[in-house]
Protein backbone atom coordinates (compact mmCIF):
# COMPACT_ATOMS: atom_id res chain seq x y z
CA UNK A 1 0.00 0.00 0.00
CA UNK A 2 1.37 3.43 -0.97
CA UNK A 3 1.97 5.56 2.15
CA UNK A 4 0.31 8.95 2.27
CA UNK A 5 2.06 12.21 3.08
CA UNK A 6 1.18 14.07 6.25
CA UNK A 7 0.85 17.72 7.19
CA UNK A 8 4.41 17.79 8.57
CA UNK A 9 5.78 17.00 5.08
CA UNK A 10 3.88 19.92 3.59
CA UNK A 11 4.98 22.26 6.37
CA UNK A 12 8.60 21.17 5.82
CA UNK A 13 8.27 21.93 2.11
CA UNK A 14 6.83 25.36 2.94
CA UNK A 15 9.89 26.20 5.01
CA UNK A 16 12.23 24.88 2.30
CA UNK A 17 10.78 27.02 -0.51
CA UNK A 18 9.72 30.11 1.45
CA UNK A 19 12.38 32.41 0.02
CA UNK A 20 11.93 31.19 -3.57
CA UNK A 21 8.20 31.34 -4.27
CA UNK A 22 5.38 33.86 -3.95
CA UNK A 23 2.73 33.56 -1.25
CA UNK A 24 -0.04 34.10 -3.76
CA UNK A 25 -3.23 36.01 -2.86
CA UNK A 26 -6.20 34.20 -1.34
CA UNK A 27 -9.15 36.51 -1.88
CA UNK A 28 -12.93 36.54 -1.76
CA UNK A 29 -14.25 37.03 -5.30
CA UNK A 30 -17.41 39.14 -5.49
CA UNK A 31 -17.65 38.51 -9.23
CA UNK A 32 -17.44 34.72 -8.95
CA UNK A 33 -19.75 34.75 -5.93
CA UNK A 34 -22.37 36.56 -7.98
CA UNK A 35 -21.81 34.29 -10.97
CA UNK A 36 -22.11 31.04 -9.01
CA UNK A 37 -24.57 32.14 -6.34
CA UNK A 38 -22.46 31.07 -3.34
CA UNK A 39 -19.50 32.67 -1.50
CA UNK A 40 -16.33 32.00 -3.50
CA UNK A 41 -12.72 32.35 -2.39
CA UNK A 42 -10.04 32.17 -5.07
CA UNK A 43 -6.44 31.11 -4.52
CA UNK A 44 -4.70 33.04 -7.30
CA UNK A 45 -1.84 30.68 -8.01
CA UNK A 46 -1.60 32.01 -11.56
CA UNK A 47 0.27 34.93 -9.94
CA UNK A 48 3.01 32.52 -8.82
CA UNK A 49 6.52 32.73 -10.26
CA UNK A 50 6.39 31.24 -13.77
CA UNK A 51 2.59 31.65 -13.85
CA UNK A 52 1.56 28.42 -12.12
CA UNK A 53 1.79 26.37 -8.94
CA UNK A 54 4.49 24.18 -10.52
CA UNK A 55 7.27 26.39 -9.15
CA UNK A 56 6.53 25.09 -5.66
CA UNK A 57 7.13 21.40 -6.30
CA UNK A 58 10.04 22.07 -8.64
CA UNK A 59 11.78 24.23 -6.04
CA UNK A 60 11.17 21.74 -3.24
CA UNK A 61 12.84 19.02 -5.31
CA UNK A 62 15.71 21.22 -6.50
CA UNK A 63 16.41 22.29 -2.92
CA UNK A 64 16.66 18.62 -1.91
CA UNK A 65 19.42 17.70 -4.41
CA UNK A 66 22.86 16.64 -3.27
CA UNK A 67 25.97 18.31 -4.64
CA UNK A 68 26.67 15.57 -7.22
CA UNK A 69 23.01 15.58 -8.29
CA UNK A 70 23.12 19.34 -8.83
CA UNK A 71 26.27 18.96 -10.92
CA UNK A 72 24.72 16.24 -13.10
CA UNK A 73 21.58 18.29 -13.71
CA UNK A 74 17.91 17.43 -13.88
CA UNK A 75 15.47 16.27 -16.54
CA UNK A 76 11.76 17.00 -16.59
CA UNK A 77 8.79 16.01 -18.74
CA UNK A 78 6.13 18.64 -19.26
CA UNK A 79 3.09 19.64 -21.24
CA UNK A 80 4.00 23.25 -20.46
CA UNK A 81 3.88 24.64 -16.94
CA UNK A 82 6.15 22.11 -15.23
CA UNK A 83 8.81 22.72 -17.88
CA UNK A 84 8.62 26.47 -17.42
CA UNK A 85 8.91 26.07 -13.66
CA UNK A 86 11.81 23.63 -13.75
CA UNK A 87 13.72 25.76 -16.25
CA UNK A 88 13.18 28.98 -14.32
CA UNK A 89 13.84 27.64 -10.83
CA UNK A 90 16.82 25.52 -11.93
CA UNK A 91 18.30 28.61 -13.57
CA UNK A 92 17.77 30.61 -10.37
CA UNK A 93 19.43 27.91 -8.27
CA UNK A 94 22.30 27.20 -10.68
CA UNK A 95 21.25 23.71 -11.78
CA UNK A 96 21.41 22.48 -15.38
CA UNK A 97 18.00 21.44 -16.73
CA UNK A 98 16.75 19.47 -19.72
CA UNK A 99 13.02 19.72 -20.42
CA UNK A 100 11.27 17.19 -22.66
CA UNK A 101 7.96 18.33 -24.13
CA UNK A 102 5.50 16.89 -26.65
CA UNK A 103 5.09 18.96 -29.80
CA UNK A 104 1.56 19.79 -28.66
CA UNK A 105 2.95 21.89 -25.80
CA UNK A 106 2.22 25.61 -26.15
CA UNK A 107 4.94 27.39 -28.12
CA UNK A 108 5.13 29.98 -25.35
CA UNK A 109 6.07 27.25 -22.86
CA UNK A 110 8.91 26.08 -25.08
CA UNK A 111 10.17 29.62 -25.55
CA UNK A 112 10.07 30.40 -21.82
CA UNK A 113 11.92 27.21 -20.91
CA UNK A 114 14.63 27.98 -23.47
CA UNK A 115 14.82 31.61 -22.34
CA UNK A 116 15.71 30.42 -18.85
CA UNK A 117 18.58 28.29 -20.05
CA UNK A 118 17.02 24.84 -20.27
CA UNK A 119 17.78 22.46 -23.09
CA UNK A 120 14.38 21.66 -24.61
CA UNK A 121 13.80 18.43 -26.52
CA UNK A 122 10.52 17.92 -28.37
CA UNK A 123 8.84 14.55 -28.99
CA UNK A 124 5.83 13.47 -31.02
CA UNK A 125 3.65 12.88 -27.96
CA UNK A 126 3.71 12.74 -24.18
CA UNK A 127 4.34 8.98 -24.11
CA UNK A 128 7.54 9.48 -26.11
CA UNK A 129 8.45 12.36 -23.82
CA UNK A 130 8.37 10.15 -20.73
CA UNK A 131 10.39 7.46 -22.56
CA UNK A 132 13.08 9.97 -23.53
CA UNK A 133 13.24 11.36 -20.01
CA UNK A 134 13.81 7.83 -18.70
CA UNK A 135 16.81 7.44 -21.04
CA UNK A 136 18.24 10.77 -19.91
CA UNK A 137 17.75 9.76 -16.30
CA UNK A 138 19.68 6.55 -16.99
CA UNK A 139 22.55 8.73 -18.22
CA UNK A 140 22.82 10.33 -14.78
CA UNK A 141 20.38 13.21 -14.62
CA UNK A 142 17.95 13.40 -11.70
CA UNK A 143 14.35 13.07 -12.80
CA UNK A 144 12.23 15.97 -11.62
CA UNK A 145 8.89 14.26 -12.10
CA UNK A 146 5.83 16.53 -12.34
CA UNK A 147 3.81 14.45 -9.85
CA UNK A 148 5.29 11.02 -9.03
CA UNK A 149 7.55 12.26 -6.24
CA UNK A 150 6.57 12.84 -2.59
CA UNK A 151 8.84 15.89 -2.34
CA UNK A 152 7.12 17.49 -5.35
CA UNK A 153 3.66 16.60 -4.00
CA UNK A 154 4.52 18.15 -0.63
CA UNK A 155 5.69 21.29 -2.43
CA UNK A 156 2.42 21.56 -4.31
CA UNK A 157 0.60 21.01 -1.03
CA UNK A 158 1.85 24.37 0.20
CA UNK A 159 -0.96 25.86 -1.92
CA UNK A 160 -3.46 24.20 0.41
CA UNK A 161 -1.51 25.19 3.50
CA UNK A 162 -1.66 28.86 2.49
CA UNK A 163 -5.33 28.59 1.55
CA UNK A 164 -6.19 27.28 5.01
CA UNK A 165 -4.08 29.93 6.73
CA UNK A 166 -5.38 32.85 4.66
CA UNK A 167 -9.09 32.02 4.32
CA UNK A 168 -12.05 31.46 6.57
CA UNK A 169 -13.00 27.76 6.59
CA UNK A 170 -14.51 26.51 3.34
CA UNK A 171 -16.89 23.60 2.82
CA UNK A 172 -15.73 22.66 -0.68
CA UNK A 173 -12.52 23.19 -2.66
CA UNK A 174 -12.19 22.47 -6.40
CA UNK A 175 -8.77 21.62 -7.85
CA UNK A 176 -7.70 20.73 -11.39
CA UNK A 177 -6.01 17.36 -11.97
CA UNK A 178 -3.28 16.55 -14.45
CA UNK A 179 -1.10 13.89 -12.85
CA UNK A 180 -2.63 14.62 -9.47
CA UNK A 181 0.29 16.17 -7.61
CA UNK A 182 -1.48 19.43 -6.85
CA UNK A 183 -4.72 17.94 -5.59
CA UNK A 184 -2.86 15.29 -3.60
CA UNK A 185 -0.76 17.83 -1.72
CA UNK A 186 -3.68 20.21 -1.20
CA UNK A 187 -5.86 17.39 0.10
CA UNK A 188 -3.18 16.37 2.62
CA UNK A 189 -2.97 19.91 3.98
CA UNK A 190 -6.68 20.76 3.96
CA UNK A 191 -7.98 17.48 5.35
CA UNK A 192 -5.57 17.88 8.28
CA UNK A 193 -6.50 21.51 8.95
CA UNK A 194 -10.20 21.42 7.97
CA UNK A 195 -11.26 17.80 8.58
CA UNK A 196 -14.78 18.33 7.24
CA UNK A 197 -13.82 19.97 3.96
CA UNK A 198 -14.79 18.27 0.70
CA UNK A 199 -12.13 18.17 -2.04
CA UNK A 200 -13.24 17.89 -5.66
CA UNK A 201 -11.01 17.19 -8.63
CA UNK A 202 -11.70 18.19 -12.23
CA UNK A 203 -10.28 16.83 -15.46
CA UNK A 204 -11.05 17.39 -19.13
CA UNK A 205 -12.49 14.59 -21.27
CA UNK A 206 -9.69 12.95 -23.22
CA UNK A 207 -7.27 13.56 -20.35
CA UNK A 208 -9.33 12.06 -17.54
CA UNK A 209 -6.58 9.74 -16.33
CA UNK A 210 -7.51 10.00 -12.64
CA UNK A 211 -11.20 9.36 -13.24
CA UNK A 212 -10.27 6.31 -15.31
CA UNK A 213 -7.85 5.13 -12.62
CA UNK A 214 -10.54 5.39 -9.95
CA UNK A 215 -12.94 3.42 -12.13
CA UNK A 216 -10.32 0.74 -12.83
CA UNK A 217 -9.01 0.44 -9.28
CA UNK A 218 -5.56 1.76 -10.13
CA UNK A 219 -3.55 3.77 -12.68
CA UNK A 220 -4.17 2.86 -16.32
CA UNK A 221 -2.37 4.17 -19.42
CA UNK A 222 -4.18 6.30 -21.97
CA UNK A 223 -3.34 8.44 -24.98
CA UNK A 224 -4.45 12.00 -24.12
CA UNK A 225 -6.63 13.74 -26.70
CA UNK A 226 -7.70 16.88 -24.78
CA UNK A 227 -6.42 20.23 -26.01
CA UNK A 228 -5.46 20.98 -22.41
CA UNK A 229 -1.86 19.77 -22.61
CA UNK A 230 -1.13 20.87 -19.05
CA UNK A 231 -3.66 18.28 -17.80
CA UNK A 232 -2.53 15.46 -20.10
CA UNK A 233 -0.17 12.85 -18.63
CA UNK A 234 -0.33 9.33 -20.10
CA UNK A 235 -1.20 7.98 -16.64
CA UNK A 236 -1.44 9.06 -13.04
CA UNK A 237 1.02 7.58 -10.54
CA UNK A 238 0.37 5.08 -7.75
CA UNK A 239 1.39 7.88 -5.37
CA UNK A 240 -1.20 10.38 -6.56
CA UNK A 241 -3.86 7.73 -7.15
CA UNK A 242 -3.53 6.63 -3.51
CA UNK A 243 -3.94 10.18 -2.23
CA UNK A 244 -6.93 10.94 -4.42
CA UNK A 245 -8.65 7.66 -3.58
CA UNK A 246 -8.19 8.29 0.15
CA UNK A 247 -8.74 12.05 0.41
CA UNK A 248 -10.70 13.38 -2.58
CA UNK A 249 -14.50 13.23 -2.59
CA UNK A 250 -14.98 12.89 -6.35
CA UNK A 251 -13.35 13.64 -9.69
CA UNK A 252 -15.53 15.45 -12.22
CA UNK A 253 -14.91 15.40 -15.97
CA UNK A 254 -15.78 18.37 -18.20
CA UNK A 255 -15.36 18.99 -21.91
CA UNK A 256 -12.61 21.01 -23.58
CA UNK A 257 -15.28 23.46 -24.74
CA UNK A 258 -16.46 23.98 -21.15
CA UNK A 259 -12.87 24.59 -20.04
CA UNK A 260 -12.33 27.20 -22.76
CA UNK A 261 -15.63 28.88 -21.90
CA UNK A 262 -14.46 28.95 -18.28
CA UNK A 263 -11.40 30.97 -19.31
CA UNK A 264 -13.68 33.71 -20.62
CA UNK A 265 -15.96 33.54 -17.58
CA UNK A 266 -13.01 33.88 -15.20
CA UNK A 267 -11.77 36.87 -17.18
CA UNK A 268 -15.19 38.48 -17.08
CA UNK A 269 -16.22 37.69 -13.49
CA UNK A 270 -12.93 37.35 -11.61
CA UNK A 271 -10.82 39.73 -13.73
CA UNK A 272 -8.02 37.18 -14.20
CA UNK A 273 -6.64 35.65 -17.40
CA UNK A 274 -6.24 31.91 -16.96
CA UNK A 275 -5.59 28.84 -19.05
CA UNK A 276 -8.13 26.06 -19.77
CA UNK A 277 -6.59 23.98 -16.96
CA UNK A 278 -8.07 26.62 -14.64
CA UNK A 279 -11.08 27.43 -16.81
CA UNK A 280 -12.38 23.91 -16.17
CA UNK A 281 -12.95 24.87 -12.52
CA UNK A 282 -16.14 26.78 -13.30
CA UNK A 283 -18.21 24.02 -14.94
CA UNK A 284 -17.04 21.68 -12.18
CA UNK A 285 -17.97 24.23 -9.50
CA UNK A 286 -21.51 24.41 -10.86
CA UNK A 287 -21.83 20.64 -10.53
CA UNK A 288 -20.46 20.74 -6.98
CA UNK A 289 -22.94 23.43 -5.95
CA UNK A 290 -25.79 21.43 -7.50
CA UNK A 291 -24.75 18.38 -5.48
CA UNK A 292 -24.06 19.96 -2.09
CA UNK A 293 -26.59 22.80 -2.08
CA UNK A 294 -26.60 26.57 -1.54
CA UNK A 295 -24.86 26.42 1.85
CA UNK A 296 -21.61 25.72 0.01
CA UNK A 297 -18.64 27.99 0.78
CA UNK A 298 -16.46 27.38 -2.22
CA UNK A 299 -12.74 27.61 -2.81
CA UNK A 300 -11.23 27.58 -6.29
CA UNK A 301 -7.52 26.97 -6.85
CA UNK A 302 -6.79 29.04 -9.95
CA UNK A 303 -3.77 26.99 -10.85
CA UNK A 304 -2.17 28.82 -13.78
CA UNK A 305 -2.37 31.43 -16.49
CA UNK A 306 0.13 30.35 -19.13
CA UNK A 307 -2.08 30.50 -22.20
CA UNK A 308 -1.77 33.16 -24.86
CA UNK A 309 -4.76 35.14 -26.07
CA UNK A 310 -4.17 33.71 -29.55
CA UNK A 311 -4.27 30.12 -28.24
CA UNK A 312 -7.49 30.63 -26.34
CA UNK A 313 -9.18 32.41 -29.25
CA UNK A 314 -8.13 29.58 -31.55
CA UNK A 315 -9.65 26.99 -29.22
CA UNK A 316 -12.79 29.06 -28.84
CA UNK A 317 -13.18 29.18 -32.61
CA UNK A 318 -12.60 25.42 -32.83
CA UNK A 319 -15.31 24.63 -30.29
CA UNK A 320 -17.72 27.41 -31.24
CA UNK A 321 -17.36 29.07 -27.84
CA UNK A 322 -18.51 32.67 -27.82
CA UNK A 323 -16.79 35.35 -25.77
CA UNK A 324 -18.75 36.24 -22.63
Amino acid sequence: MTPLLDLAAVEDAARRIATDVVRTPTVPSPGLSELLGVPVTAKLELLQRTGSFKSRGATAKLRSLTGPERDAGVVAVSGGNHGIAVATMADALGVKATVVMPRTAPRRAVELAERHGATVQLTNDVTEAFALSARLQAEGRTLLHPFDDPIVVAGQGTVGLELAQDSDPLTDVVVSIGGGGLISGIAVALKALWPGVRIWGVETAGSDTMAQALAAGGPVPMVPTSIVSTLSPPSVAPLTYAHVKALVDDVLVVSDAEAVRGVFELADAAKVWTEPAAGCLLPAARRVIHRVGPECRLGLVVCGGNASVADVLSWADRFGVGIV
